[in-house]
């Protein structure tokens, strides 16, 4: 079902700034690369600290919160949704965090605004499933973005994945392999696992409240 778009949106981002980067192509050529389009991640957060990724980070919860308690950390939040990722935000700027950046835009497009070799870490909280076996390319663990993640990703960089759904997890699983990746660190039940330091996403406590099981795992280049 369509967004409903909301109002004063336009205004609402303006109001943002810089803070959110609109990283979409109109000719939605994705493998165009240059000077101009590739940001300069050192001058945009005024040092040199590492670098990790949330792509599809809703409304902000999980990484406001993340940021807020990692200061020594940069982020960069990916949401193709103008509707929510002005909230995450606006988020941001009300609570004066101030190392993470917004990017307004598909996977897809990573390769056309992210240095190589430039991210530490890669959040995937609560992918949207795609559950439709001719809608998998869509999926954010699929091949295809998966070797998209490993181009951007440092060589001792990883993924860390959380999802309520057991057919999109088990997915997932078979794209690592394929593409080249160990997993560790895999639960079945994170809220049962004994796992410290979790930080929920607003998908997260929803589910929680409901009973279903949160499956999690951590991937990296082999």
């Amino acid at each position: 079902m369509r967004m409903r778009r909301k109002k004063h949106l336009e205004d609402r981002l303006s109001a943002c700034g810089d803070r959110i980067i609109f990283m979409d192509r109109e000719d939605r050529d994705f493998s165009v690369k240059t000077e101009e389009s590739i940001l300069d991640l050192r001058e945009l957060f005024k040092n040199d600290n590492p670098i990790h990724m949330e792509i599809g980070c809703g409304k902000g919860k999980f990484i406001c919160e993340l940021a807020a308690l990692n200061p020594d950390i940069n982020y960069l939040a990916v949401e193709k949704a103008s509707n929510v990722i002005v909230d995450a935000a606006e988020k941001a700027i009300e609570q004066g965090i101030t190392n993470v950046y917004f990017l307004r835009g598909g996977a897809e497009y990573l390769e056309s605004y992210i240095p190589l070799s430039s991210i530490g870490r890669i959040y995937l909280n609560f992918s949207c499933p795609f559950p439709k076996k001719s809608y998998a390319s869509h999926r954010l663990t699929h091949r295809k973005f998966l070797d998209i993640y490993k181009r951007i990703m440092t060589a001792d960089a990883e993924i860390h994945q959380k999802t309520d759904n057991m057919q999109l997890f088990e997915f997932s699983i078979e794209e690592f392999s394929h593409s080249g990746f160990g997993i560790k660190n895999v639960s079945l039940d994170l809220h049962d696992s004994g796992f410290e330091g979790n930080i929920m996403t607003e998908y997260e406590t929803r589910f929680t409240e409901l009973g279903q099981p949160i499956y999690r795992l951590e991937a990296h280049i082999l």
